[in-house]
């Protein structure tokens, strides 16, 4: 069983099965699986050779005398003959065997102990009644003595019953039956998301997490609830409709309810929060109506609890809610609905809610206030809620174009942030519907061309299509700044155009921004800048984006920019993608990170899909620039998944691109380029040759690491050929010292010289500390005079901030030790090795290790390999950071742990990595186990 292994333990002890007996009382809600675990309990019995008696409590026989006992002993007739006459009698006649009149209770208790014994023969016997509350009052009477009397037997009675359920013949609530009480409990998160899995392990990440939360734990609920999700959805109702079997669990304590207490009930199922002040004032709309003192019925049936400090009222299960709506009529629906709007209008979204709920037929009055509440959970960052009102507001919308227009903006909120790309492209054909001929929404048009990017479409089909509309709707948008469906419109274009790579397609870009008033939001023009052609216009925008990643915490360029006008706390998730985004090339995403991670917490618990995988792709490039590399690539499989879930298949590449760069940076050649031809391969295909570049940039990088210098030139060539960066190529800034140096060590020096000029008379320099250390390095390699060489390579390591960028700075210090040996400086050079060298090792790099190790032994360092104790070259440190890293504790954890550095326990861990013969740490446990076995 599923989670419940910590509780068949505690039972068991408590039973103290063929150890002289016990009996308890197992209580919890409907549904928590009481008669699973005492199915379990019955089988370990029966295997361990102990006799099992069943009964189960049956509603429609609770008045039936003795129901319960004669099904209990039915099997067992013939030990019947082995009781004194007397007890023998009582029992026949009480079971319905014989006639004659009813035996006292006292003379039935000793003889069904009697039959125990008998039944037992000196042997364990487990007794287990199922749904005690529907047992007969006879029978129950019976058990509850017989309970008191078991352990001196040597027999084990277990009954199962949910708290606070009638009982038979007079409604009353189920006696203790002196029985110790075992309280299941629901599943835990672990438990119960392991449940789900097994069960359904085709749901989305948004759809299981949802399921979780409502199921509350519950593994009947985790069972049923999916059938409530909307085909081809990761969505369920406001409300999850109920299997008839989980009503009839649920809902059946409801019914028996004063109607005031149904009401009350209805308006608190129906408000969701539980705000006392709010039912209230929803009850006596439009006047008279229960009060609050008719919760009391519903607190005596448990149902809900009331949280007098905080004034709320609070369901016992999140089921009983569902239960309570999925009996009301609509009538009953739809006036509870309108009496919480009209307490709630100070309160927009939720007003409006309320309102479109209550409204049957289309109204543009009710529309508009439901347009405007998807306005408002969209400023704050719930683009799936502002999706579903969005819906509802088109659903009550009068025939006509705002109809279509407000269909295709749900369409492209489905598309472009929640991850619904199925309900997206339904929503679209809606939409088209809906619209007068050739009339598409702007929305609509955007919302086309990301499900024809994430389709099988190529990225020109999508910038002919995004490019054209913009252009027809000009008469509806009027290039005003402020009309979000046309910024919405250029920031896709941007992603569009930045995945072509070429100067055609951001000319459209270009000139839709020339015609923006009364000037464009600081975001379009930075993205213009950082994300077409970095090397040539990048460094100009280093001024907007302070303003814009100061705006992610402070606020202030929001007050200015009505792009950011944002109400509530917390990361709005399409702000700081957005801004990452900017920021991205002109090496800046650190200064988004923390943001970022509030969006991918946000992801894992279901927020808005599409941007959780911007932010993780943000935080995998800045992890790769800065040696976080083992995070990288969790946070890169991470990424995979969420592209898979969600159907984001055009932007899985940059995941792949992570996996490449630091699989070759480690030494794994063969598996770095076979990724890297993957994602070629696909952006060919699509017509996407930016995705192409980055896979390039990680061939090159592997190519380096091997030493076969002349396929990383090639490589780096296909980003840009030497002697220019290519424009409207942005990757050319990040592969042009990777052609530079590949070039010096293939015999191609005039090439490499070449493009060091085209770096300088760019003016890289000016987009980053990394570019800017990295054109004196690359200046430093194709010098032909040891002087001047080693002054440049100064220069270099003196860049201001340059030690940020690990990887670069140390290939740099191995660069400049390499020149000072060569120059005969050789015991100058061993100070820039052993820095390199170290932090070499510490981000597993092993070609550049071994390369640093070589250079330090020809300068007369003794050096020694790494360590190689045990069979597979594992210390004991290792072993323990490998076991500790394999039971799921981060880098950092394991750190603290042991009073090392993480980016020591980074390095160990790659370096175990080689040693077993893998390259992900999901494969630790396997390894580990294996090499247990192998001694």
């Amino acid at each position: 069983m599923v989670g419940r292994d910590d509780d068949l333990r505690r039972l068991g002890d408590r039973l103290r099965l063929g150890e002289g007996g016990g009996a308890l009382l197992l209580s919890g809600e409907a549904g928590v699986g009481k008669s699973a675990v005492l199915d379990a309990l019955a089988a370990t019995a029966l295997a361990d050779g102990a006799r099992v008696l069943r009964a189960s409590g049956v509603e429609f026989e609770a008045h039936c005398g003795y129901s319960g006992l004669n099904q209990a002993f039915f099997p067992f007739l013939s030990a019947l003959e082995q009781l004194d006459d007397a007890l023998r009698d009582a029992l026949r006649v009480a079971l319905g065997f014989a006639p004659g009149p009813a035996p006292e209770h006292l003379l039935v208790a000793n003889a069904v102990v009697r039959l125990l014994q008998t039944i037992a023969d000196g042997g364990p016997l487990l007794f287990v009644v199922d749904d005690l509350h529907w047992v007969d009052r006879a029978s129950a009477a019976v058990l509850g003595s017989v309970a008191r009397r078991v352990p001196g037997l040597g027999v084990s009675l277990v009954a199962a019953a949910r708290p606070g359920e009638p009982g038979a013949d007079d409604g009353r609530t189920l006696p203790p039956y002196d029985l110790p009480p075992y309280d299941l409990p629901p599943l835990d998160q672990e438990s119960a998301g392991r449940l789900l899995r097994s069960r359904f392990p085709g749901l989305s990440r948004a759809a299981h997490q949802r399921l979780l939360t409502e199921a509350g734990g519950n593994p009947l609920a985790l069972l049923e609830l999916p059938t409530a999700l909307r085909p081809g959805t990761a969505e369920s109702p406001a409300v999850p409709s109920l299997s008839t079997r989980l009503e009839a669990l649920f809902g059946s304590r409801v019914t028996g309810l004063p109607a005031a207490s149904q009401q009350l009930l209805l308006l608190a199922a129906l408000e969701g929060t539980g705000d006392l002040r709010v039912l209230q004032a929803a009850a006596r709309h439009p006047g008279g109506g229960p009060g609050l003192d008719d919760l009391a019925p519903v607190e005596r049936e448990r149902l809900v609890r009331i949280e007098e400090g905080e004034q709320r009222l609070a369901f016992r299960h999140p089921l009983i809610r569902s239960a309570v709506v999925g009996r009301a009529p609509s009538r009953e629906r739809r006036a509870a609905h309108a009496a919480l709007a009209a307490a709630l209008a100070d309160r927009p979204e939720r007003h409006a809610w309320h309102l479109g709920e209550a409204t049957l037929e289309p109204d543009e009055e009710v529309a508009a206030v439901l347009e405007h509440a998807a306005g408002l959970a969209l400023r704050r960052g719930d683009a799936a809620g502002a999706m579903r009102t969005l819906v509802r507001a088109a659903e009550l919308t009068p025939e006509g174009p705002d109809r279509g227009r407000r269909l295709g903006e749900a369409a492209y909120l489905g598309a472009e942030s929640t991850g619904a790309l199925g309900s997206a492209r339904r929503l679209l054909d809606d939409a088209r519907q809906a619209a007068p001929a050739g009339e598409d929404s702007l929305h609509s048009a955007t919302a086309s061309a990301l499900l024809l990017l994430n389709g099988d479409g190529d990225v020109a089909a999508a910038h002919r299509l995004l490019t054209s509309a913009v252009e027809t709707s000009a008469g509806t948008h009027r290039y005003r700044a402020d009309d979000k469906a046309l910024v919405d419109a250029l920031h896709v274009l941007a992603v569009i155009c930045f995945f072509g790579a070429h100067e055609d397609l951001w000319r459209s870009y270009h000139r839709a921004l020339e015609l923006l008033t009364p000037e464009p939001p600081a975001i379009l023009t930075v993205l213009g800048r950082t994300f077409s052609d970095p090397a040539r216009t990048g460094a100009d925008a280093h001024r907007q984006l302070d303003a814009l990643t100061a705006s992610l915490t402070d606020g202030s360029e929001r007050a200015r920019d009505t792009e950011w006008a944002r109400e509530g706390d917390g990361a709005d998730p399409v702000r700081t993608t957005r801004v990452g985004t900017g920021a991205l090339y002109l090496d800046r995403l650190g200064e988004v990170r923390e943001p970022a991670w509030q969006v991918v917490r946000s992801g894992r618990e279901g927020g808005p899909a599409r941007r959780y995988i911007s932010a993780l792709i943000h935080l995998c490039l800045d992890d790769y620039l800065t040696g976080a590399w083992d995070e990288a690539l969790d946070l890169a499989g991470e990424g995979l998944r969420a592209c898979e879930d969600h159907g984001y298949s055009a932007f899985a590449w940059y995941f792949r691109y992570i996996e490449a760069i630091v699989l070759g940076a480690r030494g794994h050649t063969d598996e770095s380029l076979a990724t890297a031809g993957a994602v070629i391969g696909w952006a060919d295909r699509h017509g996407a040759p930016c995705a192409g570049h980055y896979a390039h940039h990680a061939a090159a990088v592997a190519a380096l690491g091997s030493a076969d210098f002349a396929l990383a030139y090639q490589h780096a060539e296909a980003v840009s050929p030497a002697g220019t960066l290519r424009s409207h190529v942005p990757h050319a800034l990040w592969v042009a010292a990777h052609l530079v140096e590949a070039g010096v060590r293939s015999d191609r020096r005039q090439e490499a010289a070449a493009h060091v000029r085209a770096m300088r008379e760019t003016g890289i320099a000016a987009v980053s500390s990394r570019h800017a250390m990295l054109v004196e390095a690359s200046a430093a390699l194709c010098a032909e005079d040891d002087e001047e060489a080693l002054r440049l390579f100064a220069l270099a390591l003196e860049t201001h901030g340059g030690e940020r960028w690990r990887f670069d700075h140390a290939r740099v210090r191995l660069a400049h030790g390499e020149r000072l040996r060569r120059a005969r400086a050789t015991t100058e050079s061993r100070t820039p090795l052993r820095a390199a060298l170290a932090t070499f090792e510490e981000l597993g790099a092993r070609p550049w290790a071994d390369r640093a190790r070589t250079e330090l032994r020809a300068a007369g360092f003794a050096v020694a390999e790494p360590d190689g104790s045990g069979q597979h070259g594992l210390s004991a440190q290792k072993l323990e950071i490998a076991r500790l890293a394999a039971s799921g504790l981060t880098n950092k954890q394991i750190a603290e742990r042991l009073f090392i550095s993480h980016r020591t326990v980074g390095a160990h861990l790659y370096q175990t990595y080689a040693a077993l013969g893998i390259t992900r740490r999901t494969e630790l446990g396997a390894a580990l186990g294996a090499l247990a076995e192998g001694g």
